[in-house]
């Protein structure tokens, strides 16, 4: 089939609306139909983050849109990628690769710089790609940041690419949104916004198509369609951290992750969120870390002023006391390098030159260097009493630890990685994604206690919630004013 449309755009009228989802969606619809599709964001800032097959660094969301796809994702799809290290500066990654860290201002001024890069992206995508389903970065609305705009309407304009803006009706206020938000564009961009997606709707539909018939006659421009409110998805979130999940008391193993200010890939634990037998809770900042059989330190964009946000809420005492009761830890990547003795930073990678005490519970030392280690590996975890299983998952980290023993826990392609005190209290490791290795996370839970412990065929509950999404586009959107070669 060939399409009148070689590619899409969605924009939303503010973060969260929905764009990723529906993106994800559509990209599986056009897979369904034979359509070879390809995932695109020009800009992307997000701590949570993927390593591609050619070995860079994209936003977690594009990877997630390229299996919806059926391909393995790639730095093309994902051009700039910004993960903040302070309130206002972040770490500016270009086609996969570091390239400076930067302030608000100073990146605002580099964005014409960069522009090409993500041209260049995209015109390789559409010459490998049918079509390409481009997302947008928060809102198109945002008047401060429309100069030298990459992310949204920049974008839409310099490429010539069609529009279609999604809201969020769970959110309230829906056509005040919609409307506000196509008001405050310019004649072309407005003329190149081809309809509208509610997204997340609740109820009977009839007691909307008040307001549907009003916001097409006041803006010309058509709905598209109603997506339904898609209760218990499976599909991983770009930032946003969910804190109110608590599953309730019972027979459930529990399990505390603190949310430190830079946390990064706290999709790490989305297969325990979706375990039938944990409770999986966030912790932030100013509570108490509750009792617990197991606490995660998570991965950080900024591990030494992280650990001494940990410091400042006294989980470090609240951790010593869980160790005290029998208690299990692990970290992950910057969890892990806060569990050693040291963490230095000589060069300032990630803020002020310096060293740090770590919490002492693993006999490592880190030293945070420039090069990032980015890679995809595999390989086996071996806990005490139990079997090799095979793992999978991947780094990304600047860090080198010194310290891991040939006989580490973790035995990947590149060599050992991780530790485990001499008590079998504490595990750490620089793989991201172990949790989605089913015997992986079967063995780790087996080793904090839960007897008879299943893994979670994390895979096949995302494919589920990417097809849940698909199967309501196809059912709720109007497909043929999108692609008019489509049947419904």
């Amino acid at each position: 089939m060939q399409l009148t449309t070689q590619a899409l755009m969605v924009q939303g009228t503010t973060s969260d609306a929905g764009k990723t989802v529906l993106v994800a969606g559509l990209c599986r619809v056009l897979a369904r139909r034979g359509i070879v599709v390809a995932p695109f964001k020009p800009q992307n800032m997000a701590l949570n983050s993927a390593v591609t097959i050619d070995g860079g660094e994209i936003g977690r969301a594009q990877a997630v849109q390229a299996f919806a796809c059926g391909i393995e994702p790639t730095t093309d799809m994902n051009p700039i990628l910004l993960k903040p290290n302070t309130d206002i500066g972040a770490q500016v990654i270009v086609q996969g690769k570091a390239r400076q860290d930067m302030d608000a201002v100073a990146y605002h001024n580099y964005k014409p710089v960069v522009m090409g890069d993500v041209m260049d992206s995209f015109a390789r995508l559409q010459q490998q790609y049918q079509t390409v389903v481009i997302e947008g970065a928060g809102s198109p609305a945002e008047i401060n940041l429309r100069e030298h705009d990459i992310a949204n309407m920049g974008f839409a304009e310099r490429a010539d690419v069609p529009v279609i803006i999604v809201a969020d009706i769970d959110r309230g206020g829906v056509f005040a949104h919609l409307y506000g938000t196509l008001a405050l564009l310019s004649e072309s961009e407005q003329a190149r916004v081809v309809g509208f997606v509610i997204n997340r709707f609740r109820g009977d539909i009839s007691l909307l198509e008040s307001g549907l018939t009003w916001l097409e006659e006041k803006t010309g421009k058509p709905v598209l369609g109603v997506l339904p409110y898609l209760h218990g998805l499976m599909l991983e979130a770009e930032d946003a951290i969910n804190i109110n999940q608590h599953k309730g008391d019972g027979e459930l193993l529990k399990v505390v992750v603190p949310v430190l200010p830079r946390i990064s890939n706290h999709t790490d634990f989305d297969p325990l969120r979706m375990h039938p037998n944990v409770d999986l809770v966030f912790v932030p900042k100013g509570q108490p870390l509750p009792p617990a059989d197991l606490i995660i330190l998570p991965g950080s964009k900024s591990v030494r002023s992280d650990l001494a946000f940990l410091r400042e809420q006294g989980w470090q005492q609240q951790i010593a006391r869980h160790l005290r009761l029998g208690g299990k830890v692990m970290g992950i990547c910057g969890g892990y390098q806060m569990l050693g003795r040291t963490v230095a930073d000589p060069a300032g990678i990630e803020g002020e030159p310096g060293v740090s005490e770590g919490l002492g519970y693993l006999a490592i030392d880190t030293e945070l260097k420039a090069h990032k280690h980015l890679r995809q590996v595999k390989g086996t975890l071996q806990l005490p009493e139990q079997q090799p299983v095979a793992i999978t998952g991947y780094e990304i980290h600047a860090g080198v630890t010194g310290g891991v023993a040939s006989d580490a826990p973790v035995q990947l392609d590149a060599g050992p990685d991780g530790a485990l005190d001499m008590d079998n209290q504490v595990f750490g490791s620089y793989v991201h994604g172990i949790f989605e290795s089913e015997q992986a996370c079967q063995a780790i839970l087996q080793w904090v206690g839960l007897h008879n412990a299943q893994g979670v065929d994390f895979a096949a509950l995302r494919e589920e919630g990417i097809d849940r999404v698909a199967d309501a586009i196809e059912t709720s959107l109007d497909l043929k004013k999108l692609w008019p070669e489509f049947e419904r």
